[in-house]
């Protein structure tokens, strides 16, 4: 196992795609070390920005790196990594996980925005805040998520599972505007609070909301009121949710769940299930 940890305070962004277990395997601490990165405009290698300590561990440990330490700076952690493990306690910057296709990624505090962008596999669990664009693409960009889990204990931003294929997105915490935004397929589950414009332009998927929503689309119509909603094998919700099907505007199979008891200023819906 691979410990790293910031010899100073970073103040430029610094763009380091190389820490992923999968670049690390079966090199040594003197050839991490040497492996290039971008602080700014200026190239550095892992050394200058890292402490470096190795760990001996069992082999299933083998591909196992732990990060203490600020680095909201660094980008593009874990990017593209295919196995292994990465485990962070404190913040970091934004692209984390991005493009993965296996592995697990936990977070010990907050994380910027895109964490997960087109992600096709394995686990991001984040025990702290997310900013916006969570499991989201490039702008211009068509291909969100398609496979793979993401967890954020606390809040995130806007525009949460946008282009979304397939996975799973669980937020414990509440997000922002605009929650899977042009969603294909895949779950997201919002357990707090949701802002406005959920599930604009969807076609398919699922999304979930346990709390608050000021209102729903009108592009969304009402279909049942359901006594729970399964959120993954293993894990449902058993409060009453109205289902709303859309999003029309797009011929959209989408299913908007959201909670009755969190929500009584949409009571006046029901009068379209007698």
């Amino acid at each position: 196992m691979i410990s790293l940890y910031p010899k100073r305070e970073f103040k430029f962004p610094i763009i380091a795609e190389c820490i992923n277990p999968n670049v690390f395997a079966e090199k040594k601490p003197e050839e991490i070390s040497k492996l290039k990165v971008w602080e700014g405009n200026k190239q550095k290698t892992i050394g200058e920005l890292f402490q470096i300590e190795e760990q001996k561990a069992n082999p299933s440990e083998n591909e196992a790196i732990t990060i203490k330490g600020d680095l909201s700076k660094v980008r593009k952690i874990g990017a593209g990594m295919k196995s292994g493990e990465i485990t962070i306690y404190g913040n970091v910057g934004t692209h984390l996980g991005e493009e993965m296709k296996g592995g697990k990624i936990t977070v010990h505090g907050n994380v910027g925005g895109w964490a997960g962008s087109m992600m096709k596999g394995g686990i991001i669990e984040i025990h702290g805040n997310a900013d916006g664009y969570l499991g989201a693409p490039y702008r211009g960009s068509t291909e969100g998520i398609s496979g793979g889990k993401i967890i954020v204990h606390g809040n995130v931003g806007n525009d949460v599972g946008n282009h979304m294929r397939k996975g799973i997105i669980k937020i414990y915490g509440n997000a922002g505007q605009f929650v899977g935004f042009r969603m294909h397929k895949g779950t997201i589950y919002v357990q707090g609070d949701c802002g406005d414009r959920a599930g604009a332009c969807m076609k398919d998927g699922t999304i979930i909301v346990g709390g608050f929503i000021e209102s729903v689309m009108p592009t969304f119509t009402i279909d049942s009121l359901k006594k729970k909603v399964k959120v993954e094998e293993g894990e449902a919700v058993e409060t009453p949710f109205y289902l709303f099907l859309g999003d029309l505007t797009e011929n959209g199979q989408g299913k908007l769940y959201v909670s009755k008891e969190k929500n009584p200023h949409l009571s006046h819906y029901e009068r379209f299930l007698k």
